[in-house]
């Protein structure tokens, strides 16, 4: 049976940079905004207290129903091995187009801060903006899937035209 991917998926250090995922919830409610995404961790809710085994079947599951994959990438985010780095693997062996967003506002890859992983794989990666973000989740997706029919991998970055098209 086929699975609907309409869904964005967010990752981040949960511990550090979790009030930027609740700005972008923020955004999202907000009626004096166009953001808006289709939360994956809307799907099934997650306990502190659950086994590692659980919560990753949890993640797998909201993963089948993503089409883009959003990576938060704080001080600490190449540091978090047990979710983080799983969900980002699980991202890139489903191809699943892969947003990484540098929450300390650069605008092209952070070579200190992404996760090492994401080295030599096709992602696009953008500054922390609302209006930035909302480019990216809609239009990668298509980038994403014509880059890989020509076999093209690494790192992405939109042109500064990009930027001052949508104000910044």
């Amino acid at each position: 049976m086929a699975t609907y991917t309409n869904k964005t998926y967010v990752a981040f250090d949960a511990d550090s940079d979790i009030r930027y995922y609740r700005l972008m919830q923020a955004w999202k409610k907000n009626n004096n905004t166009s953001f808006d995404f289709y939360d994956a961790h809307d799907l099934n809710n997650l306990m502190s207290y659950s086994s590692e085994e659980t919560i990753k079947a949890k993640l797998a599951e909201r993963l089948r129903s993503t089409k883009v994959f959003v990576l938060l990438v704080g001080d600490t985010t190449k540091n978090l091995y047990k979710f983080v780095r799983w969900e980002i693997e699980q991202a890139i062996k489903r191809e699943i187009p892969i947003i990484v967003i540098n929450l300390n506002g650069k605008k092209s890859k952070d070579s200190i801060l992404c996760p090492a992983i994401l080295n030599n794989e096709l992602a696009i990666h953008v500054s922390f903006n609302q209006k930035i973000i909302e480019y990216a989740i809609d239009n990668w997706e298509y980038s994403d899937d014509m880059y890989r029919k020509t076999g093209k991998t690494g790192a992405y970055y939109y042109e500064t035209s990009v930027y001052k098209k949508l104000g910044l």
